[in-house]
């Protein structure tokens, strides 16, 4: 894995706004409507060109396919492993509870086309019969990226955390919770080894460590909720067992979406189990007015010495674009707290389309803001390597 060795290098957390008409197949796709799903692979091809080279344009150093095929960033496994049917019941989250006139005008606004609490459940044991689902995904991005003029200093692909998958796809087969757990992982590993055998950096997706305190667990007491996460990570290892630490990055966060976020977990409570998850980089959201201050705790719980920071310093809920000179500070500050320059990245909080038909942040707007991190990291390098 790249590190920041002479200026701060840039990435971004994975999904990207996808085209109108793909974003069309690919909803009606996830709501189980007839769709012509023969047009996707084409409509996927002509993204991945899109937004392989806007991230070039852009300036991103580390780059991804922007998750084009996917409906979700974490319930495109449904349609991959076979055991899924039937629906979740997922309980809603304290933001909704406690601020319902927000959640009504949230719904209101149309934000969200697909009904995230709905999705399928586990109803047998849960198996990957092949791996054709993400052998097309990276065939694909391959091709984009043979196409352009451009390269990237490195390339990332996502994957949805064992644990976060059993919080938010509903547990109806397995005995516990924890062998849920587990036997996700057996099976993800799969398709964590063939994204790494293909060249690029495993990017692990575990929100469940910031938003299920609020979510899955909002009965349980802060240790329970601890040890719990303690046990999605040691799935999570055994799953990256034989994959090296240097090839993996780990994403954590407190949910993409413009919520009050009073009952998120502080970033300080959650970090141990954090540096316990064998990665070579923690990509947090600081960018953000909940969370911002929490890159100071980064003074006292140091980051294990195999890690890089990627530090969320663009937000990706709202559509001001960032200047560069917060940006730049932003990443100092990091710096500051991480106390070695070359160990921080510049990120944004989360995905801009973690959910496909999400349009929190308008597709333009979302390439201002990684042109402005790109200017914003080019400031702090100048200032750091002066």
């Amino acid at each position: 894995m790249k590190r920041s060795t002479d200026r701060i290098l840039t990435t971004h957390m994975g999904s990207l706004p996808r085209p109108d008409l793909l974003a069309d197949l690919l909803v009606a796709q996830a709501e189980g409507k007839p769709v012509d799903s023969a047009r996707i692979p084409a409509l996927t091809d002509e993204a991945m060109d899109q937004i392989v080279r806007r991230q070039l344009d852009c300036g991103i150093d580390v780059g991804n396919d922007g998750e084009m095929p996917r409906s979700t960033f974490f319930g495109y496994i449904t349609g991959r492993m076979s055991g899924f049917g039937g629906r979740s019941n997922r309980r809603p989250i304290l933001d909704m509870q406690h601020f319902p006139k927000w959640w009504q005008n949230y719904q209101a606004r149309g934000v969200r086309r697909l009904n995230v609490y709905g999705f399928p459940a586990a109803i047998g044991p849960v198996r990957y019969e092949s791996l054709d689902g993400v052998r097309a995904e990276l065939d694909s991005f391959a091709r984009a990226l043979a196409r352009q003029a451009g390269r990237f200093t490195e390339t990332f692909v996502t994957a949805v955390s064992p644990g976060f998958a059993a919080c938010s796809l509903e547990n109806q087969h397995y005995d516990s919770h924890e062998a849920y757990v587990f036997a996700l992982a057996r099976e993800l590993k799969r398709e964590y080894e063939f994204i790494v055998a293909q060249g690029h950096v495993l990017q692990i997706d575990s929100p469940d460590l910031g938003i299920e305190r609020a979510g899955f667990f909002q009965d349980e007491p802060l240790p329970k909720f601890i040890e719990a996460m303690e046990m999605h990570v040691a799935a999570l290892n055994e799953a990256l067992a034989d994959i090296p630490a240097e090839r993996v990055r780990f994403h954590a966060c407190w949910g993409n979406r413009d919520s009050p976020h009073v009952n998120d977990v502080p970033a300080p409570d959650v970090l141990p189990v954090c540096f316990q998850v064998k990665a070579g980089a923690l990509c947090l959201p600081f960018a953000n007015s909940r969370h911002s201050h929490e890159i100071d705790a980064f003074h006292t719980q140091k980051l294990p010495a195999r890690m890089t920071l990627v530090c969320g310093v663009v937000e990706s809920t709202h559509n001001y674009v960032e200047h560069p000179q917060v940006i730049a500070e932003r990443l100092e500050r990091a710096v500051r707290a991480i106390g070695d320059r070359e160990r921080v990245m510049a990120g944004t909080d989360c995905g801009f389309g973690t959910i496909v038909g999400d349009t929190q942040v308008s597709e333009d707007v979302v390439w201002a803001k990684l042109a402005a991190m790109r200017d914003g990291a080019a400031i702090a390098s100048k200032r750091l390597w002066s």
